[in-house]
């Protein structure tokens, strides 16, 4: 029998007692004709005209309206918010100096000038030989200590003093030191400048009259002012308001003749106003850091009166900083970098704040000349570039920098920690001194290490201050790039100027 016999339906002839449809067979499904696949449409997008159809509805064009005009109220009101927000916002105003506050002055002893050589060098002729470089540190203006014979004064106001040579020489360096763009004060301090007086105190017209004579003398000649002392007859109400109408014939605007007051007591004494109107008797006063002494100071007591002046603010007039007293030589050049940093006129002084500098250039006399000779070792004519170095950085820094000129000062006090474990030994050490100078966006932070300690600053000191800075000068061994306050240690007796930048933001 076949072994399809029993399946009659098998394929595509319907057995009998079987169904012919799909489902009556087992292998239909192999049979079933797959459906046609739809014809693809292509996407096209709408045409012009469709587009118009569609967005053409009012309700649409309303909302377009909205919405464009809602960009535009946008945009104004952020603009308007911007304008406002600079508008209110407050700006430094630049205060416009004069030459005196911008200047660098710098202090000349008559014993540099005695000791004039055989060969013809020294004395006058070589200090006028070398005022194109002294212009170049950046020095300003020079101030003539003990110009005048103090006998002869001021009945011969020709009568020079023994330093400064005679007066063809005196009248030579006037006009050298103009060439230089160089201004010369000359210092009358106690100087017996109206001669006798009674008991009252009162001098009479003659010696008056001879003294406003010697000044015309010399502002004549070129001279740009005159220095007296607090403790002269010539810081009263009268004698100063005399000399400023004497001066006035003789300034223009751009070249004021002006009066500068040495300040020896503690306190300056007051001067009583005028009903004349708003006179200024006194344009700069100048003070000395370091009160005198017989012997050096200790660094404790350098800190101690560093310290004072930086907490002690006088804002009446115009300041002038000098070190002044004695100190060791490992911190002269800190306090060079107080004085040219402090809020006023800097004042140096050949063979204290700048000698290292001066001497390698500057080939005149000095009282103690014979006596340190031998002393000029290898070592420290290795040592004057960097000092010359430093003077010109500040100097220049000061010049061109408005937050060191009259920018605000703002006095810092803070922790520091030590590497020295001994916390009895760091309870006497003196502190780290810092102070800030600022205008506008611009900071220069100045440390003073008076110690001899190296510190390193605290992490939570000042935390509003920028983190980040770059030196711009420093004592001892040089520092160079950029630094952050967090990692910054300052070594013994240092001084470091770093002028502050937001991390990131400096170019």
């Amino acid at each position: 029998m076949p072994l399809n016999a029993a399946v009659t339906g098998y394929g595509t002839v319907a057995g009998p007692g079987l169904s012919a449809n799909v489902g009556g067979s087992e292998s239909a499904l192999l049979l079933i004709p797959e459906p046609e696949a739809e014809a693809f449409q292509q996407w096209q997008p709408l045409t012009k005209e469709e587009l118009e159809v569609a967005a053409g509805g009012p309700r649409w064009r309303k909302a377009r309206c909205y919405l464009v005009l809602l960009f535009w109220l946008t945009w104004l009101a952020m603009l308007a918010i911007a304008s406002a927000i600079i508008v209110m916002s407050p700006r430094p105003v630049k205060t416009p100096l004069k030459w005196w506050q911008k200047s660098l002055f710098y202090q000349l002893q008559p014993d540099l000038l005695t000791e004039a050589r055989a060969d013809g060098s020294g004395g006058v002729n070589a200090l006028c030989k070398q005022l194109p470089y002294l212009r170049s540190l950046g020095i300003g203006t020079l101030i003539l200590e003990g110009p005048f014979d103090k006998k002869a004064f001021p009945l011969n106001p020709n009568a020079t003093g023994k330093g400064f040579g005679t007066l063809p020489q005196i009248q030579h360096l006037l006009a050298e030191s103009h060439k230089a763009d160089l201004k010369v004060v000359l210092d009358v301090c106690e100087l017996d400048l109206f001669g006798p007086q009674d008991v009252a105190g009162n001098a009479d017209k003659t010696s008056n009259l001879s003294a406003t004579h010697a000044l015309r003398f010399w502002l004549e000649q070129g001279a740009a002012g005159f220095a007296i002392c607090d403790t002269d007859a010539a810081y009263s109400e009268t004698t100063l308001l005399e000399w400023k109408g004497v001066l006035k014939e003789f300034s223009s605007e751009e070249n004021k003749r002006i009066v500068v007051v040495k300040q020896k007591k503690d306190v300056l004494p007051p001067l009583k106003p005028f009903s004349q109107g708003n006179v200024t008797l006194v344009d700069v006063v100048m003070r000395s850091i370091l009160p005198s002494s017989q012997h050096i100071l200790s660094a404790k007591e350098v800190a101690v009166s560093i310290e004072t002046h930086l907490q002690t603010r006088d804002e009446d007039v115009w300041p002038s900083w000098t070190v002044g007293g004695k100190a060791s030589l490992n911190l002269k050049k800190l306090l060079l970098v107080l004085v040219m940093t402090l809020p006023g006129t800097p004042v140096v002084r050949y063979g204290d704040d700048i000698d290292q500098a001066q001497n390698a250039s500057l080939e005149v006399g000095s009282s103690d000349g014979d006596t340190n000779k031998s002393s000029d070792t290898h070592t420290d004519k290795e040592k004057r570039p960097l000092a010359s170095a430093l003077f010109s950085t500040l100097s220049h820094s000061r010049a061109r920098e408005e937050a060191l000129l009259f920018g605000s000062f703002t006095f810092l006090s803070f922790n520091s920690s030590t590497d020295n474990s001994s916390s009895s030994s760091n309870s006497t050490l003196p502190p780290i001194l810092a102070f800030l100078r600022s205008w506008s966006c611009v900071h220069f932070l100045i440390l003073l290490n008076v110690g001899p300690e190296p510190h390193a600053l605290d992490p939570a000191w000042a935390p509003r201050l920028p983190k980040a800075g770059v030196f711009v000068a420093n004592t001892g061994k040089v520092r160079l790039g950029s630094t952050t306050l967090d990692t910054l240690e300052l070594r013994p007796h240092e001084a470091v100027v770093i002028k502050l930048f937001e991390a990131g933001s400096y170019s």
